[in-house]
């Protein structure tokens, strides 16, 4: 199953929306499609969907989903990592009128840069070739998140073991 949500913005968010469910239409998706579709005005005609959907059952969606894809909240794409899955993460973007800046478009390039753990797709279109590449993309992907523990653990060691000594 996939999973998608765009959160609860007051803006649309159509344009995914409609490309994920021309997705279906065309047999490019084959598997079953949910849909929290917020305030968006296209109402799909090939994926189940509900414009909000209560907190319980997006944790279970998320989980049960094969892929996740999400709005650049980060809320939304925050939760998907917490559960264990690695989203797709399409960023409202102001140029469509799907947010008042590209606040999301930054964040999510950021998070893709530094810590490695989300797929960005800025481009709808590029959004086929990601879903159908999901499990190679996901599989070439650092695994989770990186921790300063072990380095942390190591130099607090060193430092305890010098005062010791003295």
């Amino acid at each position: 199953m996939i999973f998608v949500t765009v959160g609860t913005h007051e803006q649309p968010f159509n344009r995914l929306i409609e490309y994920i469910d021309n997705l279906k239409r065309d047999g490019i998706i084959s598997e079953e499609v949910i849909m929290q579709t917020g305030f968006s005005t296209y109402e799909p005609k090939y994926c189940k969907w509900s414009r909000l959907i209560p907190y319980r059952e997006m944790v279970k969606n998320i989980a049960e989903a094969r892929i996740v894809i999400t709005h650049g909240g980060p809320a939304s794409f925050i939760m998907t990592l917490q559960i264990g899955k690695t989203p797709i993460v399409v960023p409202r973007q102001k140029q469509f009128n799907e947010h008042v800046n590209d606040h999301q478009l930054d964040f999510a390039k950021a998070v893709a840069d530094r810590m490695g753990t989300i797929i960005p797709v800025v481009q709808t279109n590029d959004l086929k070739d990601v879903i159908i590449n999901y499990d190679e993309i996901v599989a070439q992907m650092p695994s989770g998140m990186k921790s300063n523990n072990k380095v942390f653990n190591d130099s607090l060691e060193k430092l305890v073991t010098e005062l010791i000594r003295k």
